[in-house]
């Protein structure tokens, strides 16, 4: 079994700008990094389409993503995404009928700070490829949701189903 895995930003893969204070992307994704800490070790194959925090995402970056996915020969897309608007792009992919197994993956926290979420929700989206059926999901805080059945709770700081 092949997956795709397509990398567009999001907080997954900022970091820590110890000159400004800010959060910024660097060179390039840990999502590689994370995997082979993971010990993931099945077909892969990786593309970075942008990155780019989601709040900054439009249309024509979702065309973007929408049209790596169709052109994809794999059935198995993981699109690495920021949590802001994760639900919005779903909703675009949807949109535009897709046969594969997408799941947007992201984190609330960075990967490279203590206490992050990231691997566990790429863990928990790696995990549930192999198993769901057709469809677009979300994988976040060890649950995966269909992508019209979840909300992210901003007061909380989870997704959480509606």
């Amino acid at each position: 079994m092949s997956i795709k895995v397509l990398i567009t930003g999001g907080t997954i893969d900022k970091r820590y700008n110890p000159i400004n204070g800010q959060l910024i992307f660097g060179d390039g994704s840990y999502i590689q990094d994370m995997l082979k800490d993971g010990r993931y070790g099945y077909d892969l194959s990786f593309e970075t389409l942008f990155l780019k925090d989601s709040l900054d995402m439009n249309d024509g970056d979702r065309e973007i993503i929408y049209q790596n996915i169709f052109s994809s020969e794999e059935d198995k897309i993981i699109l690495t995404h920021g949590t802001d608007s994760m639900i919005q792009t779903a909703s675009y992919l949807a949109d535009n009928s897709l046969d594969k197994t997408i799941i947007l993956v992201g984190a609330m926290v960075p990967y490279k700070f203590k206490n992050s979420d990231a691997l566990f929700n790429l863990g928990t989206a790696f995990g549930a490829i192999k198993i769901l059926e057709q469809g677009i999901y979300i994988a976040m805080n060890g649950e995966i949701f269909r992508w019209n059945e979840v909300y992210k709770n901003v007061d909380l700081g989870f997704f959480q189903r509606l």
